[in-house]
């Protein structure tokens, strides 16, 4: 057991005994709070995933499911297969058994609110992850990273990648362009596709009004460039649109996408213009979550950048807040006035996140664990 876990570990014993040894017993929960006096092996979580099309989501149930085991805890682990109804369906089966702590990656954040209703009926707490519920005031804590900042990351990437930035954020004199880009963005009933949308065009727009960078479609507003349900072909699609009418006759420079499992279908459409045979290059493709397969697609030159944001980091401030609810405590914050659900402002735990390149795919995946250098020559775990 690692220090972090181990502490939540006794924090929670703490609160145990001190809840068998004196105090005002059942029933003397502060407001806000909620506390039990059963044992670990007798508390379940439950734990709502999205989707398994997407390995990071994979890799974010595991980490959390293992995290909380390893404390004692029972773990109800939900996949929902990106279906709004099954996820809610799920949540509601999570109540009804009695599980004391719901951790939910929710498919739509407006989607869930007669759910969550019920689960602060019933004293439940919400713990949102990486994705934002909105729409109710039923959600106690946020654990993500600053989404905003991967937007600006992204933004960034693209503009090193195509020179008009140098290594170290400075701009390139000799970079005129212009450069021909399209722009791609997340699912919009998804919170974070917008803080990803506002990083990278406010990074990124000074340059597209200067004319250094062109957009041959002309679309640029997020409702135009969405990716329902962050679905590869959905992505794949659109880009075939544009290699045939707004991008026919021009070769493109960069693709900004906001997910990996966007950059896949992106790259899987690009290859099938043409793109990465002879002197046609692949334009600038960004990502984000370094999804193994794009990892092989970076250091093979199809992709040129991901954002590598830690889900084991992730799981492991989920599995703390989780623990820090059950023995009565509230959990620390270190953002309380950013994420406003349209309800209320969700106390957040933020983490950062990192860009990943074919330069420094050793030094951050391989030498930190998330991969093996087999799993990257393969493309696979």
């Amino acid at each position: 057991m690692n220090k972090r876990f181990a502490l939540v570990a006794v924090g929670a014993a703490l609160a145990l005994g001190l809840s068998a040894c004196g105090g005002g017993g059942a029933g003397s929960t502060a407001p806000g709070e909620s506390a039990t006096s059963a044992a670990p092996e007798d508390v379940t979580v439950g734990v709502a995933m999205p989707t398994q099309t997407s390995q990071r989501w994979i890799d974010d149930g595991n980490n959390v499911k293992a995290g909380l085991e390893e404390l004692g805890y029972k773990v109800d682990l939900q996949y929902a297969n990106d279906d709004i109804p099954t996820q809610a369906s799920q949540i509601s089966t999570m109540i009804n058994n009695g599980d004391k702590v719901l951790i939910i990656a929710s498919i739509d954040g407006t989607a869930l609110s007669s759910q969550l209703a019920d689960a602060a009926a019933a004293g439940i707490k919400i713990i949102s992850y990486d994705r934002l519920i909105r729409g109710t005031e039923n959600v106690d804590f946020y654990v993500s990273f600053d989404n905003y900042k991967v937007g600006v990351q992204q933004g960034t990437s693209l503009l090193t990648g195509l020179g008009i930035l140098n290594a170290d954020g400075s701009e390139n004199p000799a970079a005129t362009g212009p450069f021909n880009v399209e722009l791609f963005a997340g699912s919009l009933d998804d919170n974070n596709a917008t803080f990803f949308y506002n990083g990278a065009m406010d990074t990124i727009k000074p340059y597209i009004d200067k004319g250094v960078i062109k957009i041959p479609s002309g679309q640029t507003d997020i409702s135009q460039i969405a990716t329902q349900q962050w679905k590869t072909d959905v992505a794949q699609k659109r880009m075939e649109t544009l290699l045939t009418s707004a991008d026919a006759n021009v070769t493109l420079n960069g693709v900004l996408a906001p997910a990996d499992i966007i950059s896949r279908g992106v790259i899987t459409a690009l290859a099938n213009d043409g793109y990465g045979q002879g002197s046609k290059k692949f334009p600038v493709v960004t990502g984000q979550d370094a999804d193994i397969d794009n990892v092989k697609l970076i250091n093979d030159g199809q992709q040129y950048s991901t954002i590598f944001k830690d889900t084991r980091l992730l799981a492991e401030e989920a599995i703390k807040v989780t623990g820090d609810y059950l023995s009565g405590k509230e959990p620390e914050a270190n953002n309380t006035t950013d994420y406003d659900n349209g309800n209320k402002v969700v106390p957040s735990y933020l983490l950062e996140s990192t860009v990943v390149t074919k330069d420094n795919i050793k030094s951050v995946l391989i030498d930190s664990g998330y991969y093996t250098q087999e799993q990257v020559d393969k493309g696979q775990k």
